[in-house]
């Protein structure tokens, strides 16, 4: 188990590499014109304002576009997919599709007789229970499909784990579609007692409580363990996997993806429950980081545009194992 390097150097790279430091308030004012496109005109209309749109955005987002090369280049060995310009120009409009859906969703026009699902009996086999479970989800495909879907169904409360700070624009544009859209959402930077706590409470009411598994924390020193991913180790967080051990409850995978055409939601369970025993605690998240990434990796091929996180997601600056501390 692995710390970042936290010295004041390697912070200025944090600040220029992490996740989190992605600017997306051109990219979200962009999108909310092409929606009023779409509303006007439909969804071929829409893509054709939307290609000059992608063009100026990858011509001018060189962190986005160079991670968008290198990820295309790894996950080809996998699965064909085009390379170069052709490849970042597909990518990118499939991240402007999936946004549409996520604006579509909350302005009450997509339709969700649609989707299909993939492993619903396990989670109505957990609502009977009476008790909630951990969601592992990830920026692969649409996860605001199921938050939407879960307010079809009352006896589905998520609470949705977030840094809203670091995606304020789109929040805010989708408020404005629903209010209803930030009520489930729930600003965490640490796991606190107090976390801790309300997220014990809302599993024992038969809550499902919904975080991503493969970005690592907004944190000098975040917790990581490595695992292979498309062919190399990347570093994924294992507070989900810490935050499962506390909770003592049901773990499931939740993946959201379009598949020829259709959107699809798949669950899996992960674990019935996780033990961390203190003398093999860093053995036990090594493996569970390991299986979410062959999960993670193979929903990741069967439909390889919707993996969405534009930066460098196998070698951050400031998080090599070399400079790593037990």
């Amino acid at each position: 188990m692995s710390k970042a390097d936290g010295s004041s150097g390697r912070h200025d790279h944090h600040d220029r590499w992490h996740w989190a430091s992605l600017n997306e308030v051109s990219f979200v004012a962009g999108m909310h014109l092409l929606f009023w496109v779409f509303r006007i005109f439909g969804r071929w209309p829409f893509r054709l304002f939307l290609y000059p749109v992608l063009a100026w955005y990858v011509l001018t987002k060189k962190v986005a576009r160079k991670a968008s090369l290198d990820y295309l280049a790894r996950v080809q060995a996998y699965t064909p997919v085009s390379l170069g310009w052709p490849g970042v120009m597909k990518h990118f409009a499939a991240f402007a599709e999936n946004i549409l859906d996520k604006m579509l969703l909350w302005g009450g026009l997509f339709d969700a007789s649609k989707v299909e699902y993939s492993g619903q009996q396990q989670m109505h086999g957990q609502l009977q229970t009476g008790r909630g479970a951990l969601l592992i989800c990830s920026h692969l495909g649409n996860l605001e499909m199921c938050r939407v879907l879960s307010r079809r169904y009352p006896e589905v409360k998520l609470t949705i784990l977030v840094h809203t700070k670091h995606a304020q624009a789109f929040n805010r544009m989708l408020a404005q579609l629903d209010p209803g859209s930030q009520m489930n959402l729930l600003q965490v930077t640490e796991m606190t007692p107090a976390t801790a706590m309300l997220l014990a409470e809302r599993i024992e009411a038969g809550g499902f409580v919904v975080i991503a598994g493969d970005r690592i924390p907004v944190a000098v020193q975040p917790r990581v363990a490595y695992a292979n991913f498309l062919g190399q180790k990347a570093a994924f967080p294992v507070g989900p996997f810490v935050m499962a051990g506390i909770l003592q409850c049901p773990v499931y995978l939740l993946f959201s993806l379009q598949m020829d055409g259709r959107p699809q939601v798949c669950f899996e369970m992960l674990r019935e429950s996780v033990r961390l025993p203190r003398r093999e605690r860093d053995q036990a998240l090594q493996a569970l980081v390991a299986e979410y990434a062959a999960r993670l990796e193979h929903y990741t091929v069967r439909a390889p545009l919707q993996w969405f996180n534009f930066y460098d997601f196998w070698h951050l600056p400031y998080l090599e194992e070399t400079d790593a501390t037990p």
